[in-house]
């Protein structure tokens, strides 16, 4: 078969030879995340995936899909591409997870301005690194090159993801009462909101990102540019035992508008303020940037990436069942009547 070339295409700015090697490159990575049910491999027109629904008696499929944000300038800034792939990763199947579901297959978007074919595949190296830690499969994607349209080393990320759950399994916020309690999972930074705040408030084009602070036990861009945590396997895990009645993945609008959006009418959160452990590097931004702390709870996850709300008589063993799975959680709050929101005291 004679080799897909065009030298046209490429004098207009798109190396389609550049794209195949970015494939073979990826695959090895790719490869990780296959789970029972991925059909064939990259490279065709769909992923495939054969659906095993042993177990469920009405399936519902759960979809989500979002970005990295603006925090891929950080990555562009420390030539550091590995990481925002499990960025993207964690964006989709954490809100998926919100609803009970299982995560199943994940596909990717990566527009640049030229494919570099290593670059590339630093990137989706991220990507299937979040799918194996979500227990999901890479099954696909796109990589578009888009010569005038954005600058030659830089790029988009984005993902959707597809999972699964049983009907009688989605989370029904209706068997929230008041006197439950609100668990919070610690997050490993900033995760990947806020960084337009961040961004202005360190001015990272125009710092040294390498510098070490000590109240960050590291260098800045790399505080920063920590990947988002994956809260799946030991939330699925603590599902099969415990009825949690609500769950809330702390993205972009802090607690102000993520707790919310699992509250029932007539309830609201009361969070502690001196439970909740806030990182480090929310108190530096705070103090760098002036910020009041009602923007920073209403802008930033503030050191929690989910909140779990479960009753609470099944406190105690729910956090037991997490620690199991490797994942530290503590009481920050409880459910009590009231207008639907969220009241930090």
């Amino acid at each position: 078969m004679e080799k897909s070339f065009s030298e046209s295409y490429k004098a207009a700015g798109v190396d389609i030879t550049a794209g195949y090697e970015s494939v073979e490159l990826m695959k090895k990575h790719v490869k990780r995340t296959v789970i029972p049910g991925v059909l064939g491999g990259i490279g065709g027109f769909g992923g495939l995936f054969e659906l095993d629904l042993t177990g469920m008696e009405h399936p519902v499929l759960v979809s989500g899909t979002d970005g990295v944000g603006t925090k891929i300038k950080l990555a562009f800034l420390l030539d550091k591409h590995d990481t925002v792939g499990i960025d993207c990763v964690a964006m989709c199947v954490n809100d998926v997870l919100a609803c009970g579901a299982r995560p199943l297959v994940f596909l990717d978007y990566i527009a640049c301005g030229r494919n570099v074919p290593e670059r590339i595949a630093a990137i989706v190296s991220g990507v299937a690194e979040g799918c194996v830690q979500a227990g999901c499969a890479l099954v696909g994607g796109e990589t578009a090159e888009h010569p005038g349209l954005m600058p030659e080393d830089e790029y988009d990320l984005a993902g959707f993801t597809v999972g699964a759950v049983d009907k009688s399994r989605i989370l029904d916020i209706r068997e929230m009462k008041a006197g439950d309690v609100i668990l919070a999972l610690p997050s490993t930074g900033v995760h990947s909101n806020g960084f337009s705040l961040v961004r202005k408030v360190f001015d990272l084009e125009g710092t040294d990102l390498h510098r070490y602070v000590p109240e960050l036990g590291g260098e800045l861009g790399e505080c920063l540019l920590t990947p988002t945590r994956i809260y799946v396997k030991p939330v699925l895990k603590l599902m099969e035992s415990v009825a949690v009645h609500g769950v809330s993945h702390i993205t972009g609008g802090g607690f102000y508008e993520n707790i919310p959006r699992c509250l029932p009418d007539g309830l609201r959160a009361r969070i502690d303020r001196s439970r909740v452990r806030v990182l480090p590097v929310f108190d530096l931004i705070a103090r760098e940037g002036n910020i009041p702390e009602r923007d920073m709870f209403n802008t930033f996850n503030m050191g929690v990436g989910m909140a779990l709300v479960v009753p609470a008589e099944e406190a105690d063993r729910a956090m037991a069942i997490l620690k199991e799975e490797g994942q530290d959680a503590y009481v920050m709050g409880e459910i009590v009547s009231g207008e639907k929101g969220v009241e930090l005291c």
